[in-house]
């Protein structure tokens, strides 16, 4: 594949940036179509996805960063190249998501009304995004000889060269892609606020963690050998949104009762 897309003079065009910035706006396109659908005003998107864009990427560097400190203990200025790639989805999740309800608290927003319409929006973002691993070769997968193995041969790409490899940044593309789906078709038969949201969570972390058998990069350790650090995130993340759509079902089903008997 091929990590620059375009050399003009001093001016270099990354694929791994131009996917990036065409997930975000593919996103922020998403969540406005289905904003206005749930009477949220444009503006109040606009302005959390700005939030989100910014903590997803310093999150996500953040904790790549710390997966690898090794490396850039010796070569500290190689953090803030993030156009090479090496972002990891869950720092960035974490962080964007604190961000984000600090920010709908401090507006009077909904939150779990407007955690359902980001959530497709950030799969179908997340997906195009992933493109760009693809390109830059971060997040390769383990040797394989299946027929859809991939050779990466450019010289600048960050996986091994010239060896068959899992497509895995082409698994996350796909998963993402489908989850995107069957939220938007969920979308129309959601029977409580923030059910989209925790069913994307939940289908998520447990993709995720399906797909991080195969990733042939190194992905650390999660208290126990076996497990990476994303896998004990994702399975983490997993079993708490089923808490989380437990709960929430029984408090509308709750709410739904008492006005009933009221």
């Amino acid at each position: 594949m091929h990590p620059v897309l375009l050399k003009f003079g001093p001016i270099t065009l990354y694929t791994y940036g131009l996917f990036v910035a065409l997930g975000f706006v593919s996103a922020l396109f998403c969540a406005d179509r289905l904003g206005k659908r749930s009477g949220i005003d444009r503006e109040i998107i606009s302005n959390l996805f700005f939030v989100i864009f910014i903590f997803a990427i310093l999150g996500a560097r953040l904790l790549y960063v710390l997966l690898n400190f090794s490396h850039y203990v010796q070569d500290p200025l190689d953090a803030f190249k993030i156009w090479n790639g090496g972002l990891v989805f869950f720092g960035g999740f974490i962080a964007a998501l604190a961000a984000a309800i600090i920010y709908v608290r401090l507006k009077g927003i909904k939150v779990w009304e407007t955690a359902d319409v980001i959530a497709p929006a950030l799969a179908l973002g997340h997906a195009v995004g992933r493109i760009g691993c693809f390109f830059a070769g971060c997040c390769h997968g383990k040797v394989c000889d299946l027929p859809w193995a991939i050779r990466f041969e450019d010289p600048n790409s960050l996986a091994p060269l010239h060896i068959p490899l899992h497509p895995t940044q082409l698994y996350s593309v796909f998963s993402n892609l489908s989850i995107f789906l069957f939220l938007l078709w969920l979308s129309g038969k959601k029977s409580f606020p923030g059910k989209i949201f925790w069913v994307y969570i939940f289908l998520y972390g447990i993709l995720r963690s399906f797909i991080e058998i195969f990733r042939g990069d190194d992905r650390g350790d999660f208290f126990i050998d076996f497990l990476s650090v994303s896998q004990g995130i994702g399975l983490t993340m997993a079993m708490i949104s089923i808490v989380m759509l437990i709960w929430l079902s029984r408090r509308k089903n709750c709410a739904g009762n008492s006005s009933q008997g009221s």
